[in-house]
């Protein structure tokens, strides 16, 4: 028999001074039985980090081949933000480069093997794709204390994460760099 879904929610504090972004969010969010804790944390990092009018996670989560882990709708149903999250194939960044007007990836795993993986291969507008990555310590720390329910405040400048969850404190700076 087949294992479901883990359900997890997220009730948010989301204060992002590098974009002007300030908002309360309830997530709800579907760990799938394949997906690991640092993926999922990743996942939910990445929602709010892009978080604009028409985010959402992906229809299928890690399991959906047809979107991203996360994606940004504008009103008329066009994909316009391509977000992948951990390891994904060159193949699979080209196609929602080429299917939405941005595209970024963000990483738990080693983003200069990611980038070794991706070398000489045909992503389509491999340059303006964001690769944004954490310090594998805070992604640990971030999974050590996740719970089925979470609070969380976000909270960005200068490019660094200031993250409370669960009542635990935990920051990184965001790395950044570009596919090619």
């Amino acid at each position: 028999m087949a294992t479901g879904a883990t359900i997890h929610t997220f009730e948010v504090q989301l204060a992002d001074v590098d974009r002007g972004v300030y908002e309360e969010l309830s997530l709800r969010v579907a760990r799938h039985p394949s997906e690991t804790d640092a993926f999922m944390a990743t996942r939910v990092l990445a929602y709010c980090l892009e978080y604009e009018e028409g985010i959402a996670f992906g229809a299928g989560g890690i399991s959906s081949t047809e979107e991203p882990a996360v994606l940004v709708r504008d009103l008329t149903g066009r994909i316009t933000a391509w977000i992948e999250i951990g390891a994904p194939d060159a193949e699979r960044l080209h196609f929602g480069s080429k299917l939405a007007d941005r595209a970024a990836v963000y990483t738990h795993r080693d983003p200069e093997k990611l980038q070794q993986a991706w070398a000489g291969k045909a992503i389509h507008r491999a340059e303006s794709v964001v690769l944004r990555s954490f310090d594998p310590r805070f992604v640990d720390a971030v999974v050590a204390v996740l719970a089925r329910r979470n609070t969380m405040t976000v909270s960005v400048t200068e490019g660094q994460l200031y993250l409370e969850l669960n009542g635990v404190a935990i920051d990184t700076a965001i790395q950044e760099r570009r596919v090619a």
